[in-house]
């Protein structure tokens, strides 16, 4: 029996066992629609549905694979701080960010900066060379960069760590 849960969505409804498919995704990507059923107590068929439902609903909008950037050669990362002219609308920021393969999320935020850019780089030396691509771009004033030294939560996706599969400890 399903049990009504809140709406995430008016026009969705989610409810406690979609919540239970989504957690076991998020934990293992790759385990069959009859495993989640099993854990939590539906149909294969029943939890396809769901997840088919939850796919058209763009509840779930994605499966991905999370690899170690070290394994890539992505070897230092960094924050930076974009600080833009007054006329860069959000937009023609979007563009430029996605002409650097190097940064691996971008988003405008609130506070002193415009925007902030999470970018992996081979070495520092590659880092710099990225850096000052973005400080080309006419409607860029300044930036202001964190290198990352170590992850605090080594086992988050943005560490690269894969997740434990089956909620055993790593």
């Amino acid at each position: 029996m399903e049990s009504g849960g809140p709406v995430t969505n008016k026009a969705v409804p989610f409810d406690g066992l979609d919540r239970k498919i989504v957690a076991a995704l998020i934990d293992n990507g790759r385990a069959s629609f009859a495993e989640i059923g099993a854990a939590i107590g539906l149909s294969s068929t029943a939890v396809k549905r769901r997840v088919d439902r939850m796919r058209e609903n763009n509840v779930i909008t994605g499966f991905t694979a999370t690899v170690r950037p070290a394994a890539l050669g992505w070897l230092t990362e960094a924050y930076v701080e974009v600080y833009c002219d007054s006329a860069a609308p959000p937009r023609r920021l979007a563009e430029v960010v996605r002409n650097h393969p190097e940064i691996a999320a971008a988003m405008t935020v609130t506070g002193g900066a415009d925007a902030l850019l999470h970018v992996r780089a081979t070495d520092v030396e590659h880092f710099e060379e990225v850096l000052e691509r973005i400080r080309a771009e006419p409607f860029i004033r300044k930036t202001i960069s964190y290198m990352v030294l170590s992850h605090l939560l080594p086992d988050s996706p943005e560490a690269g760590a894969q997740q434990p599969s089956g909620g055993a400890a790593p």
